[in-house]
């Protein structure tokens, strides 16, 4: 049974780039290329409305090639349950108020049982010192958070 991951926007970002000649953005594109193929033979993967939209903004040749990288993954709804998880992320202090779409995401993989979160936003998603607001977050919702992660940490056995 192949695991589940949300991919959030960054992933598609990276992705679909034309090169970076900054060598950390380079060698993350490497690295999500890398991981591309591995994505979609070992896991179920998924999105949600909102990536499809942050996806669809920007350079019009760009988008296109992000919005077709993203065409046969399936859609998660952005549902009454999320908006509340991701209303709560920001009132606990988890997430800031000025990246609603950042909690948005959190609570899309959470309120959907995600095992994974995959993401290249070290600023509000996949911080140290933000996974345990967001983990308790979401606990005390009820529910099981996914484990939030970058490409290169998700290497299986």
């Amino acid at each position: 049974m192949k695991r589940s991951v949300y991919l959030e926007t960054s992933i598609v970002s990276y992705y679909a780039a034309r090169p970076s000649r900054d060598l950390i953005i380079a060698a993350w594109q490497e690295v999500t290329h890398e991981m591309w193929p591995v994505l979609q033979r070992d896991f179920d993967r998924y999105i949600s409305a909102l990536v499809i939209q942050e996806a669809s903004h920007g350079d019009k040749e760009a988008a296109e090639k992000r919005l077709n990288a993203l065409s046969r993954i399936p859609v998660l709804e952005l549902t009454e349950q999320a908006k509340e998880l991701a209303n709560s992320l920001i009132i606990s202090g988890a997430i800031p108020a000025t990246s609603e779409e950042d909690a948005l995401h959190i609570a899309v993989a959470s309120v959907n049982g995600m095992e994974f979160l995959l993401t290249w936003n070290f600023s509000h998603i996949n911080n140290a010192f933000k996974k345990s607001k967001i983990k308790k977050a979401i606990e005390d919702q009820g529910l099981t958070p996914p484990e939030i992660c970058s490409p290169e940490e998700l290497v299986g056995d």
